[in-house]
Formats: C-alpha cells, sequence, structure tokens
C-alpha cells in the first residue's frame, strides 16, 4: 500500500498553546485518517515533532509494516533531521527523534518538504488543537480512524497557513496586527573590500575590509546603536570581513559575536576573484548554465540550491534558540538573498532579480503562528 502522510504543529507563543494535526491520503488523494490533539504549553518544533508521530502511527494502522509512505511537512528542521541531513542539536527534541524513526523503521519512508500553502489539511488540524490548547482543553481526535474515507462534513474549507480564525485580536491574512512577540532578524551586510571594489566575485576567499569598508561598518554600528534598534544577539559569518563589521556593531552595543558557519558566502570555486567579464570569456558555457538555473554550481563551487538549505537550517536555529529576540545577523549578498526569499515565499529565480549594496541592511519578522515579513529592504541610509 502506498500512502501519504501530512503533518503540522504548532504554538502561539512559541512556547506557548500548542498543538498538531496529521493526515493519513491513499495515492489519488483521499483522506483515510485525521489526527490532532492539543499539547499544552510548548514550542513549535516540539508540536511538529508529535504531529509527524501521530501521522506514522495512523499510517501503520491502516498499511501496516512495510507500507510505503511518503512524509510531506512545511518544517524543513523536521524533514532535513529525519533524512539524516542535519544534525539534532536540540536535547528535547532528541527523544521525539527517536521515537519517530523507531515508527518510520517499520515503515518505506520518503521524506519530502513542501511549502506551507500545500501542507493546508494538516495545518487545519494543527490550528483546531492549538485553539483547544490556547482554551485551556484537551482536544481529543476521535482514536486512529479505520482506512476508510471520513464523511462529507469532516471536511471543513482549508484554514489560511497558521492562521486561526476566531477572534479579532487573531491575525487574519496579514492584515490586522501581530498577536504574537517577533523574533526580528536584522541582516546586515558587510563593508567594502578590495574584490568588491573591483566587481570581483568573492565567496569563501577572505578579503579584509577596506579603509572605506571599516568607515561602512562604524556608520552601521552607530545606526544599530540608536533607537529604534535593540539588539539583542549578534551572529556573523567567520569570514573576516563580515566579522570586522559585526565586531564593530558589537562594540557599540556592548554585546559578543557568536560565529555561525552557515552565514557564509557561496563558494564560487575557480571564479572566485575573476570579474564577471572574466569568466565569461574563460567559462561562457558554465556561466550560462548558471545564471539559469540554482541547482547549478560554478566549477568547484556552491550552487544556490546547495546554499539555501544551510540557510534554512541557520534560521530554524535563529528562531529557536533566540525566539522573540532581536538578531543581528552579518553575513553576504547570497545568504541575506536566501533568506529574504523564504520570507517573501518567492521563487529560486528571484535570486537573480535583488540587488543588495554594501553595508545594506534588511529586516525580516518572524512571528510564532506563521508568517515572515520583511520590514526593511537594501536599506542604506546610514551611508549617506
Amino acid at each position: 500500500m502506498s500512502l501519504v502522510v501530512e503533518a503540522d504543529g504548532g504554538s502561539r507563543g512559541n512556547p506557548g498553546p500548542a498543538g498538531y494535526g496529521a493526515v493519513v491520503k491513499d495515492a489519488d488523494g483521499q483522506v483515510l485518517a485525521e489526527a490532532a490533539d492539543a499539547l499544552g504549553v510548548t514550542t513549535n518544533n516540539v508540536a511538529e515533532y508529535q504531529g509527524l508521530i501521530a501521522g506514522l502511527r495512523s499510517a501503520l494502522a491502516i498499511g501496516g509494516d512495510g507500507a510505503t509512505v511518503e512524509v510531506r511537512m512545511d518544517s524543513k528542521l523536521v524533514i532535513e533531521q529525519m533524512a539524516g541531513r542535519w544534525k539534532i542539536k536540540n536535547e528535547g527534541l532528541r527523544p521525539l527523534a527517536r521515537q519517530a524513526d523507531e515508527l518510520a523503521r517499520r515503515l518505506r519512508v520518503r521524506w519530502t518538504w513542501v511549502p506551507r500553502e500545500r501542507n493546508r489539511d494538516a495545518d487545519r488540524l494543527a490550528n483546531a488543537a492549538m485553539d483547544a490548547a490556547a482554551r485551556g482543553e484537551k482536544w481529543q481526535p476521535a482514536g486512529l480512524p479505520e482506512p476508510s474515507p471520513p464523511p462529507a462534513a469532516a471536511a471543513p474549507e482549508p484554514a489560511l497557513a497558521r492562521e486561526p480564525s476566531a477572534s479579532p485580536q487573531d491575525r487574519s491574512g496579514g492584515w490586522m496586527g501581530p498577536a504574537t512577540t517577533a523574533t526580528t532578524l536584522l541582516l546586515l551586510r558587510h563593508g567594502e573590500t578590495p574584490l568588491s571594489v573591483e566587481r570581483r566575485f568573492s565567496g569563501t576567499g577572505d578579503p579584509e575590509l577596506t579603509p572605506k569598508g571599516v568607515a561602512q561598518a562604524e556608520a552601521a554600528a552607530a545606526r544599530l546603536a540608536r533607537p529604534p534598534y535593540r539588539i539583542d544577539v549578534i551572529v556573523s559569518s567567520p569570514l573576516r570581513r563580515a566579522l570586522a563589521t559585526a565586531e564593530a556593531v558589537a562594540g557599540r552595543a556592548g554585546l559578543k559575536v557568536a560565529v555561525d558557519e552557515d552565514l557564509r558566502e557561496v563558494a564560487f570555486g575557480e571564479w572566485e576573484g575573476h570579474t564577471f567579464t572574466e569568466i565569461q570569456r574563460r567559462w561562457p558555457g558554465e556561466l550560462a548554465a548558471w545564471l539559469a538555473d540554482p541547482s547549478v554550481a560554478p566549477p568547484g563551487g556552491e550552487s544556490f540550491e546547495q546554499a539555501a538549505s544551510r540557510i534554512e537550517q541557520a534560521r530554524e536555529r535563529l528562531l529557536l534558540d533566540h525566539r522573540g529576540k532581536t538578531v543581528l545577523a552579518v553575513s553576504h549578498v547570497t545568504p541575506i538573498k536566501l533568506f529574504l526569499r523564504f520570507a517573501l515565499l518567492a521563487p529560486a529565480a528571484s535570486l537573480y532579480r535583488m540587488h543588495l549594496d554594501i553595508g545594506s541592511l534588511c529586516a525580516i519578522d518572524y512571528f510564532p503562528d506563521g508568517p515572515e515579513l520583511v520590514r526593511a529592504f537594501n536599506d542604506t541610509a546610514h551611508l549617506r
């Protein structure tokens, strides 16, 4: 038997009133089972894992050991961790991951990340469970259903992703004010380097700031030291041009800089240090392919698609470790574009249509109930 498990979970406050939802479908998309539950107060990631566990249990009840199952979730963190591509650094998630893995080993599972809008059935159930948790109630499904379709009345209209539908205080479609505290990510591109002056590809090579770049870093630091900014945490790429920029801000903010390896620039391989014209002359076919497809890497380098995977990992980690805080991430043009692309739900090709100046500032608000709002893009007011 071939089945599809769609699972989701969330909390209003992270941690906050939490719940999960899971749906099991056949290969034709017919709903075979639904499961949901309120979890009291916990985090988004715990709720997502609980949704996965409930979905796998339902799949086993329907298909038995050895059934082929595609698990679809909009949590990149859970999918990548269960697929074995990301490490599980949060001690609180490890028991849940082991429990899910024990269930998955009894099945033939394929792990698939999907955008939030393609996970609406599970999201609907998770939101109902979160509503119950917010009321202090224990929302209970009828148990693991038999492998038969539910009646037509059991299929309400799909809800907007992670959007509750009850009270005027709740967010609705992005038009009303947020009901919970956002985690704010300030994204600062490093100052000028000798390679940027000459418009050369600068990836994981490690040039230092020029005197002008140092001045740009100081200008950004002066701006971020004044209201309305209030930085709680500073993280930086390990490359010197970013670290020097981050240290300038840290000196005024009285904070230390934490290094995050995933915030490094994309590796340009053999193109490192060359101008666009030089690359066009020496690698015309490779350049054309790279410009047309984000999955194509420069010779000996890293593709935008590969970079996107580590930036998603960095995003999940930052939101988990610093929820409700303002985090300054000092990085490079490609990682910052990827953060923006994810927040805007934009396609991969959007990377080719963004321009970010040296020393520019962007800002994204992440709300526990789902929405991500871009507050600033390529802001260079401090450099004028």
